[in-house]
């Protein structure tokens, strides 16, 4: 069997830059080893699965070692591949979820906006458990739906942050965001995530679900400017809309080629 794939680099108009993901389309789910053998053979981030049914298109991400319930970037690269590589018509792509449910990408130009329901957070008393695999405590911590967020002073203090991928995996979460205001944006970002295979995602838009109505809560102001300081870096603009956060950036093809299962 031959399978198209395609790989794009999500939230940057710069390859090489921005955070890679693979993006599948298929006419027919595959058995769920087979797309997880898939992610796991590309080694990125996260590989997308896209089956279109009517007027929606179903997708399904996977890093290499777990499927997740929510990815940003991917699906920002999948709509990239609808829109441009494969002549989707319409400007706006509806997504469904078995995970996360209704999601939906608008293009405007060379921009993609995503929107995805906005995560729930709670404060938590800082303990010295939220310490661990990280080389700075943090100033506040945060419970989301499946991650924690750690807010810290500086944008120098997420840049100086020398994380322990494998003492990291003791946090009973998906992942770890670690934020502070920015210099040159609202707010900066990193997020580490051993536990399912990712130890620095380079950019992450699910976490910004989270990022978006903790900032916006800050600033009092509903649209935002952000930046993740990984190697790669991404830049991304945020708006939160009551329940629903819009998630927008560009992307640029890396990739397109064929897969044998």
């Amino acid at each position: 069997m031959k399978i198209p794939i395609y790989q794009v680099d999500a939230f940057t108009n710069e390859r090489f830059k921005g955070n890679p993901a693979a993006v599948c389309p298929l006419d027919v789910w595959l058995p769920d080893a087979v797309m997880q053998n898939i992610a796991q053979e590309n080694n990125l981030a996260e590989t997308a699965f896209i089956v279109p049914n009517g007027n929606e298109v179903e997708i399904r991400w996977f890093t290499p070692t777990v499927e997740v319930d929510l990815c940003g970037h991917a699906t920002l690269a999948s709509a990239y591949v609808l829109f441009h590589e494969l002549a989707y018509a319409k400007d706006q792509i509806n997504f469904i979820s078995p995970r996360s449910g209704p999601l939906t990408v608008s293009k405007n130009g060379s921009v993609l906006a995503l929107n995805f329901p906005v995560d729930s957070l709670t404060e938590l008393p800082i303990q010295a458990v939220h310490a661990i695999g990280l080389s700075q405590t943090p100033r506040l911590v945060f419970k989301g739906k499946t991650d924690y967020l750690f807010v810290y002073d500086s944008e120098a203090d997420i840049l100086n942050l020398q994380p322990d991928f494998e003492a990291l995996k003791a946090h009973d979460v998906r992942g770890i965001i670690v934020t502070a205001p920015g210099e040159t944006t609202d707010f900066v970002s990193r997020f580490f995530g051993p536990a399912c295979g990712v130890n620095e995602d380079p950019v992450t838009g699910s976490a910004h679900t989270t990022l978006t109505p903790y900032w916006a809560g800050v600033f009092g102001k509903t649209e935002l400017t952000a930046r993740q300081l990984s190697q790669r870096t991404g830049d991304l603009t945020c708006k939160l809309l009551g329940d629903r956060v819009e998630i927008a950036g560009e992307a640029v093809l890396y990739l397109r080629g064929e897969i044998e299962v």
